[in-house]
């Protein structure tokens, strides 16, 4: 019999990396060596005013890599801090990064990890 019921994590945090393109695969390996389980990696076209060099001052679309990595809010400073040097965002245009809070979130848990939980009185 299937279960409806939802679990929600609700400690969670978004950090998202605006990154030129290629530069993606350094933040990725960054947050996954401070703990990070995955990352989602989207190609996007940007305009900033670095852009606005072309002729009689059109802007012209930049390439990117947005990184996407979801975490516990409690490991959110130290991934967060890798993504920026892995990124080089000290250097000026090299892009951004930014943190979301996430209200809630539902994926699948496997009924081994909920039961430990429960066990230990914290349930998700």
């Amino acid at each position: 019999m299937k279960d409806d019921k939802i679990t929600y994590l609700t400690d969670v945090a978004l950090i998202t990396c605006v990154v030129s393109t290629g530069r993606g695969d350094a933040v990725i390996a960054a947050a996954r060596a401070m703990g990070a389980a995955g990352a989602l990696v989207h190609h996007a076209r940007g305009i900033g005013p670095r852009e606005r060099l072309g002729l009689l001052g059109i802007a012209i679309e930049a390439e990117k890599d947005v990184v996407s990595i979801l975490v516990a809010t409690d490991s959110q400073d130290v991934v967060f801090e890798a993504v920026y040097r892995a990124a080089d965002l000290h250097v000026p245009g090299a892009g951004m990064a930014y943190i979301t809070p996430v209200e809630r979130m539902a994926t699948y848990i496997p009924r081994e990890v909920l039961a430990t939980f429960a066990d230990q009185g914290d349930a998700p």
